[in-house]
Parts: C-alpha cells; structure tokens; sequence
C-alpha cells in the first residue's frame, strides 16, 4: 500500500467519526492493518499538509438530550469584545463563543456565543446567569432558538474511496 492509498484509506474510515473506543486509532489501524502510531502520523501530517483543516468531534447534542439550543448575540464595544467573550467562554455550558462583524444598520451584534440544553427554560436561565455574572446584560442582545436541526456530519474528503460494505 503506498503513501497516497494509506492516506485515502484513513480517510475513508474516519468518515463517518472516530469508532467510540478507548483507543479509536488503534481501532482504526486494526481496520486497514496499519498500527495506531501510523494512523496517529499520518493524521498529523495531513494536518501539517492542509489536506485536513480542521480535526474534532461532532457532538450531536439532541440524541444526547440537548434538545434547546440558542445563540445569544450582543452589541459590545469593540474595545471590550475580547475581554468579555474569554469570560462568557469559560461557562461550562457555552459551546461556541466567536466574535464577527457587524452588518449595519440591520445587524449590531458582533459577539455570538452557542449554548445547548435541556429545555428552554434551562437555556434561559443560564442565558440570565451569563448576562448577570459577566456583565453582557448590560450590552443590548437577543437569544435566538434553534426552529430546524440539520444533519451534522464531519468533512468529507474527496480522495478517500469509499469503504467496503461490512
């Protein structure tokens, strides 16, 4: 198997996630007969090569019980952006905090921040805990409830061949 066919073939069985192991890249060079230090490699050097540009889980939160999800956005002076969102970040329950530009006049906010729960009053309640520990109630802002889920997937690249059926 040459450099290019091990790359396709890694590729390929990590499509569809990591196998839910204790040690999924052992997991997935049992699959292709290559040991997990080669698979752990050779990851790395697609990274380092831009053929993968992001490596993570997807976390599909609604078989988990998450099933409110709300993205909070607020106005905040660009001078405090950063400040304020390393502090919203660190809430064991915020999942995304990224800043983006405005689009003025229709759109003011430049500071987004995802938060998953149980339910919309749990949602909110941690939305009312954030603005008051952080001082964001203070900044004008809205929460936005999730109305439709979309399919969540990893990246798919179109080298890998597609694996056998099993």
């Amino acid at each position: 198997m040459n450099a290019d066919d091990l790359d396709a073939r890694i590729l390929a069985e990590i499509a569809d996630g990591l196998p839910l192991a204790a040690a999924p890249y052992a997991a997935v060079g049992a699959r292709i007969g290559v040991a997990e230090a080669d698979v752990i490699a050779r990851l790395k050097a697609m990274i380092e090569r831009g053929v993968i540009r992001r490596f993570g889980a997807v976390v599909r939160h609604h078989e988990l019980g998450f099933t409110a999800n709300a993205m909070t956005v607020w106005d905040v002076p660009d001078a405090q952006v950063d400040g304020l969102g390393e502090r919203i970040a660190a809430f064991p329950f915020v999942t995304l905090c990224y800043q983006r530009p405005r689009r003025l006049p229709d759109w003011p906010y430049n500071l987004f921040c995802m938060i998953h729960g149980r339910g919309r009053a749990e949602v909110m309640a941690q939305i009312e805990a954030l603005n008051r520990e952080t001082g964001a109630g203070a900044c004008r802002h809205e929460v936005l409830f999730s109305l439709r889920r979309f399919k969540q997937r990893g990246a798919r690249y179109r080298h890998a061949p597609k694996k056998a059926a099993e």
